[in-house]
């Protein structure tokens, strides 16, 4: 049986889990998710935990066991905690800054980079060169970092660009001269 399928999903108090057939609700202080889940599993509520069953010992279903339970519990994480990354923009000239609900980059082009913050999303910018992305759902947060990373990925010779605080980019030598 899977590991992480088997694990139940403990409900903090203040947060409110509603099921209805497929679809799960969770509400709690940083906001509501929502999701439809496979209709192989089965959700059960049981006092303050919850637990994801499956039918079968197939594939597909032992697969998405744990998926499912995985999802769920980031739900849950995501309206307690929340989730964020943490961008860091490095290169000469390069800045980003926060005006109104825009997050505004010169990254080296001709024009400013304008990138609107979408709902449920939240950005802040503590210094030029750092950008905070958080939101209670993980998806829709490491998708909204990609895009902005997207705008001016780092480059492996002088690492300008772009990156996640924790990433580490592979620096190339340059060529040498005769």
């Amino acid at each position: 049986m899977s590991r992480i399928g088997r694990k139940q999903i403990d409900v903090p108090s203040g947060v409110e889990v509603k099921i209805n057939g497929n679809h799960i609700m969770v509400k709690g202080p940083k906001g509501t998710l929502e999701r439809d889940v496979h209709p192989n599993m089965k959700l059960v509520m049981d006092g303050a935990a919850l637990k994801v069953e499956r039918p079968n010992d197939e594939k597909k279903n032992k697969s998405l066991h744990g998926l499912t339970r995985t999802l769920i519990n980031n739900m849950v994480i995501g309206v307690t905690q929340g989730f964020s990354k943490e961008l860091e923009v490095n290169g000469v000239g390069y800045r980003a800054a926060k005006q109104g609900k825009d997050l505004v980059m010169n990254l080296g082009y001709s024009h400013q980079v304008i990138m609107p913050e979408i709902p449920g999303i939240s950005i802040d910018v503590p210094s030029p060169n750092k950008i905070v992305i958080s939101g209670p759902d993980k998806e829709q947060v490491g998708q909204f970092a990609a895009n902005v990373r997207k705008k001016r990925p780092p480059e492996p010779y002088k690492g300008k660009g772009i990156k996640y605080v924790d990433e580490h980019i592979i620096r190339k030598e340059g060529k040498t001269g005769k």
